[in-house]
């Protein structure tokens, strides 16, 4: 490895790092934080579901910012506006602000982090093919899901305790201030190396490009369709089931006020979704198909949401909780590599953008209706509630298995498409 893809895998990492650490301070007390605000159930999920949908809104305009303006200037912009979206989010939480105001606190939220999506991984590819790196990509990107998971179980953790000793608002105070030195590292080391923003191109032009690209090679390209169409099921309750843990285990505790308990979960989502990461390579030999191992894990992920519903007990939501996240981090490699292989290279990064943005778009819908199951009828049942919509995702699967995709069958000696 050359000196500069040295730098740029270290700044990469380093800035993946920084962003998640700040993200996770809240992680773990988001949803206390609302209530605490004066929202109930519903109106918090609500709140969320407006942060998804202005993920669902920005997700392109903010991808052609990247390719016109340039990824470094896009990673700034994603920077300041979360940090003061943040701030903003303290300060209605100090002044216990109607609930429009959450809603369009939430949006600019999404907003800030879709400048990320897409510009820091495009960043990266581009500067090291200009640095000459010659190693294998998917060892940078393994290093950074580790670095991220460390930065979650620390961040959330700190977050809980932070809030257990303070108060709600004083992590949301250290994810700005975190958020600030985020910018002026990437203001000083991330340069846009081996790209050149094209800034002829027409920004209502290019988004119009990226929607055809999206739709010719993910809704009509029938393998990625039906997994695609699944998403707003999958990844739609999937937002619910993590921020509903925090205010479900304390009540299973028995102390609304634990919130160290509340980051301790959050943590524990954090680790097992690391280790699930890491057994990916072994479990992946189990199955003859990509497809087989995301229909069994579907069916079994519905299970253990059942399980977590009815557990009535704190720890043994834990371990099921823990078990359902190691699920979840094993069941997502498959499930990209399965739609990478049959994705032509140039819609490449559009189809995976809009995948996101359908799964996004299912929270915006899911979540505040699980938020008033939640209401009317207690946390257990908004689970069990949330394992019906993700069954409804299973037979979208069955229908990508039929396809015989090539991307589909795991050879025996690397788990790569045959």
């Amino acid at each position: 490895m050359t000196d500069t893809a040295r730098r740029v895998v270290r700044t990469y990492l380093v800035l993946t790092v920084l962003t998640t650490l700040a993200a996770s301070f809240i992680w773990g007390v988001n949803t206390l934080f609302l209530l605490d605000a004066g929202l109930d159930n519903t109106q918090a999920f609500a709140a969320n579901a407006f942060y998804t949908l202005g993920m669902v809104l920005f997700e392109i305009p903010t991808g052609v910012v990247a390719d016109t303006r340039g990824r470094r200037f896009s990673f700034l912009l994603g920077t300041l506006s979360l940090l003061a979206s943040t701030v903003l989010y303290w300060v209605m939480w100090q002044t216990r602000a109607p609930f429009w105001g959450w809603a369009i606190a939430s949006v600019l939220i999404g907003l800030g982090f879709t400048f990320f999506s897409g510009a820091t991984e495009a960043w990266l590819v581009d500067a090291l093919a200009a640095a000459r790196y010659t190693g294998e990509l998917e060892a940078v990107f393994g290093r950074s899901q580790v670095a991220a998971g460390v930065a979650m179980l620390g961040g959330s953790v700190l977050g809980g305790v932070v809030a257990q000793f303070t108060d709600l608002g004083m992590p949301y105070l250290l994810r700005a201030g975190l958020l600030l030195v985020t910018a002026v590292v990437a203001w000083r080391w991330m340069h846009d190396l081996g790209f050149s923003p094209d800034r002829t191109i027409r920004p209502l032009a290019a988004v119009r490009a990226v929607l055809a690209g999206a739709v010719e090679g993910g809704l009509r390209n029938r393998p990625v369709r039906w997994l695609m169409i699944a998403a707003p099921f999958t990844a739609g309750t999937g937002v619910y089931i993590f921020y509903a843990l925090q205010p479900y285990l304390l009540q299973l505790w028995g102390d609304p006020n634990a919130y160290s308990i509340a980051g301790l979960a959050a943590a524990l989502v954090a680790g097992a979704q690391v280790v699930g990461g890491l057994l990916v390579s072994q479990v992946r030999h189990l199955f003859r198909r990509r497809t087989d191992a995301l229909l069994i894990g579907g069916i079994v992920g519905v299970g253990l949401l059942v399980a977590i519903g009815l557990s009535g007990g704190f720890w043994l939501a834990i371990a099921l909780v823990a078990v359902w996240s190691m699920l979840s981090a094993m069941v997502a490699p498959l499930r990209q590599s399965f739609i990478n292989g049959v994705i032509p290279s140039a819609q490449r990064a559009t189809v995976l953008s809009f995948d996101s943005l359908m799964g996004s778009a299912g929270g915006v819908v899911v979540q505040p209706a699980l938020g008033r199951v939640a209401d009317v009828a207690g946390y257990p049942a908004s689970y069990l509630v949330s394992a019906g919509i993700q069954a409804v995702a299973l037979p979208f699967v069955l229908l990508a298995r039929r396809e015989h995709a090539p991307s589909d069958p795991i050879t025996a000696e690397t788990g790569e498409p045959a």
